[in-house]
């Protein structure tokens, strides 16, 4: 992977450890600095169960002082819930209050030149037993029309789909897509525009039958998103611990849409152990229905130990050991760090 990674430890007095990854494109030696410099300030030597001050501590440091990458603050948070949990000698889903225990999974594609491709990957999942597959096509829209009817063909008609093309259609041209999906029984249409382009949403919303996913870049945690919900901009909202400011920023835009009847459906954070985070989350709340699974897994695994727990039903099942449950990769870790930095304060 050709993105910086890096791997962040909180330990405590009572000789316990939280963990946490942050996607850094390209830019871990600023993800370093802005850990080290601005938010060890804060976060060291506070209580764990300081999580709520701590978090908008950390947002208003964003707004007044600096502004922090979008997926910084989120691991800072998933490691505080992560002692927290081990403290309480509990899984994190547990912790935060269950609802269940796992997840059907869906195989959620990269993008691919040839449709063939894409019709291949589905029917692998599918064979594999996972129940559900999302097609990202940001082809020409005719050509997006096509590979849908293409891949509902070859899957069959009791197999999931979504749809997401990663939002580059005008407003004629998605309600056209949107009605074709809705013909061959997809699930969802995900952000066929920019998340800031609410009007258009808007519009879309009330013109398809077919759900319709935004907010997965929106900025402002669930602030942002109600602007979405308030303008019915979305069916369903879309959140998750690295993008939307950790676990406490994530349950909150699930709170706020369930609130409202909708479902907040957590999307992948291309970390596998950061997706662990985000199936404890899943597993604490009623609105959500599915888990992303990022495919092909191999080259987002890392630092995870070991894979993403998939059964052979093809459900996502939450880990049960105290906090986060999984391993790092500590010899993967070690043979690729390239800076080792540590805070001795607290």
């Amino acid at each position: 992977m050709s993105w910086d990674v890096v791997v962040l430890r909180l330990s405590t007095d009572a000789g316990i450890d939280g963990y946490a990854s942050a996607l850094a494109t390209r830019s871990g030696v600023i993800t370093e600095t802005y850990l080290h410099d601005v938010i060890a300030p804060v976060v060291l030597g506070r209580n764990v169960h300081d999580r709520e001050q701590i978090w908008h501590e950390l947002w208003t440091l964003d707004r007044h002082l600096t502004f922090f990458p979008v997926y910084l603050p989120g691991p800072i948070d998933v490691a505080l819930w992560d002692i927290a949990a081990k403290a309480a000698n509990l899984p994190l889903y547990q912790y935060i209050g269950a609802v269940r225990d796992g997840l059907p999974a869906y195989a959620s594609g990269l993008f691919h030149e040839d449709d063939e491709d894409c019709i291949k990957e589905a029917l692998f999942y599918k064979d594999l037993g996972v129940p559900g597959y999302k097609v990202h096509s940001p082809s020409p829209w005719r050509r997006d029309i096509e590979l849908h009817k293409n891949l509902r063909e070859a899957v069959g008609e009791d197999f999931l789909l979504f749809c997401d093309p990663v939002g580059d259609y005008t407003l004629d041209q998605a309600i056209r897509v949107g009605r074709g999906l809705e013909e061959h029984g997809y699930e969802w249409f995900e952000e066929p525009f920019r998340d800031f382009e609410l009007a258009k949403y808007t519009e879309l919303c009330s013109a398809l039958d077919i759900a319709v996913a935004a907010t997965e870049t929106t900025r402002g945690c669930h602030w942002g998103v109600a602007q979405s919900i308030a303008q019915r901009a979305a069916d369903i909202v879309r959140a998750d611990v690295s993008w939307k400011a950790g676990v406490t920023g994530t349950l909150k835009i699930c709170n706020l849409a369930e609130s409202f009847g909708m479902n907040c459906e957590i999307h992948t954070t291309t970390m596998a152990f950061m997706d662990i985070a985000n199936l404890h989350v899943s597993c604490s709340v009623k609105n959500c229905d599915y888990f992303e699974l990022f495919v092909p897994q191999e080259p987002f695994q890392f630092p995870l130990k070991g894979k993403l727990p998939i059964d052979a039903r093809g459900w996502a099942m939450v880990p049960k050991a105290p906090g986060l449950g999984v391993d790092l990769d500590w010899d993967a870790i070690d043979q690729l760090c390239v800076s080792h930095r540590t805070s001795s304060k607290g």
